[in-house]
């Protein structure tokens, strides 16, 4: 039976399994053979990735023409005001073109780990998180949108993506999900989470 395995994937890890230059992989957290990531998070990226064994399955979650949403929380440099956010929920005209409207909201606190290594706050004085949820899976499309209204990102972490959240998981911790759950429970971890040693 195909199984799911959500993983919080770390800063700095490739969303692959192996690298002929050495950098950290899935296989430094995950070893589970015969499984592929559904999608990819950049390397400087954090976050939910979904993994599987089931072909037709990892087509369905990632194929843009599925439109999975995806929720990100955003660190941006600055504050961005209400033309800013407007902006976004509207959409903002990249170079492969406008991006569809977005939902965005500010948040108070992440409710995330601080990412190891940290950012620099003398470096990076005045910040705000954002809420951001997309149906896009263009190539680093949150932090093109966010640089395109004048506040760059400074760390992104993807919490969800359709019925599937990061809830529960710390960074390199994963967990086995039915596949028969139904979607209003596929959040909710069905095993503890797991850690594989580096």
């Amino acid at each position: 039976m195909s199984t799911l395995y959500l993983l919080h994937k770390p800063y700095q890890v490739l969303s692959q399994f192996t690298d002929r230059e050495g950098r950290a992989t899935l296989a430094d957290y995950l070893d589970v053979p015969g499984v592929y990531a559904a999608g990819r998070l950049d390397y400087d990226s954090e976050g939910l990735l979904l993994l599987c064994d089931d072909g037709e399955l990892i087509h369905r979650i990632s194929h843009p023409r599925h439109k999975q949403p995806k929720t990100y929380r955003v660190l941006v440099e600055g504050e961005p005001d209400d033309t800013a956010l407007q902006a976004l929920r509207r959409g903002v005209p990249l170079k492969d073109g406008v991006t569809q409207p977005a939902k965005v909201r500010r948040l108070a606190t992440s409710e995330l780990p601080e990412r190891q290594p940290p950012l620099d706050p003398r470096r990076h004085p005045h910040t705000a998180w954002l809420e951001l949820t997309i149906s896009e899976g263009r190539n680093r499309q949150v932090r093109r949108m966010t640089a395109h209204v004048g506040h760059p990102t400074l760390r992104l972490v993807r919490v969800a993506i359709g019925p599937w959240r990061l809830d529960g998981l710390a960074p390199g911790e994963w967990r086995r999900e039915p596949l028969h759950a139904p979607a209003r429970r596929a959040a909710k971890p069905h095993h503890s989470p797991q850690r594989r040693s580096r």
